[in-house]
């Protein structure tokens, strides 16, 4: 059975060459999260085109990057091995074979949030980090979405169903993409559970640089959520 994902190599592209955000915004963050260390090896959950890959290989680490699209793996080969999956299964990896995981806007396209976090628990050593960055549950929740006061023109966040689990469909270029909302205190329980130590959290506001002008000069807004925890040592 395909999945949306596997039809939309060519839009994702266009998506990031397209929007300077990731770029600026995105990629230093999940960097300083993650702050990968030379010589240990890092699991890209969610790899796409490569492209975090490389920033990561470049600090002297070594990267194993996974994806269910086949066009984006090939891209991604040239910056490290590659494996076709389907997140959440993990069961191709070995017990505590990495030093560390990360994902970048991954884990609003995933149904099964438990199962991503028990899988990368597995896969990644006692002490190790894992970094994620997401589209901010604020952002995401369905019937949620900017409001333009009247009387002056200042914009607001609507907030819609924020504390019920849900999901909407974007449009993506021929296609359509699904966004799975959870608000916050899932996403974070749902690692707690997975034997993941909260770390660090960080809310990053609208970046300047959003192709939307309702939103360009409110970054008081929560965009981006990024968080680091590490593998605890009891057994999960």
């Amino acid at each position: 059975m395909r999945t949306e994902w596997e039809d939309l190599a060519e839009w994702w592209q266009q998506e990031l060459a397209d929007d300077s955000g990731y770029a600026e915004e995105v990629l230093p963050l999940l960097l300083d999260l993650l702050d990968p260390r030379p010589g240990n090896r890092y699991l890209d959950a969610g790899c796409g085109d490569g492209r975090v890959m490389r920033a990561v290989v470049e600090t002297g680490a070594t990267v194993i990057g996974c994806d269910l699209n086949l066009e984006l793996l090939r891209l991604a080969k040239a910056e490290g091995p590659v494996v076709g999956c389907r997140l959440p299964n993990l069961d191709w990896i070995r017990p505590a074979t990495f030093d560390g995981a990360y994902a970048s806007l991954v884990v609003e396209h995933l149904v099964d949030l438990a199962s991503f976090f028990a899988g990368l628990a597995e896969a990644v050593r006692f002490g190790g980090p894992l970094a994620l960055v997401v589209n901010h549950p604020l952002f995401t929740a369905p019937e949620s979405g900017p409001v333009v006061d009247p009387t002056d023109g200042e914009v607001f966040w609507r907030w819609g169903t924020y504390l019920e689990d849900g999901y909407t469909e974007e449009p993506a270029g021929a296609g359509r993409v699904t966004f799975y909302h959870r608000p916050l205190a899932t996403l974070l329980n749902a690692a707690a559970d997975a034997g993941w130590s909260l770390e660090r959290t960080v809310e990053r506001g609208v970046p300047t640089t959003t192709r939307d002008p309702l939103l360009a000069s409110q970054g008081h807004i929560p965009r981006l959520l990024g968080v680091r925890w590490t593998r605890g040592e009891e057994d999960f």
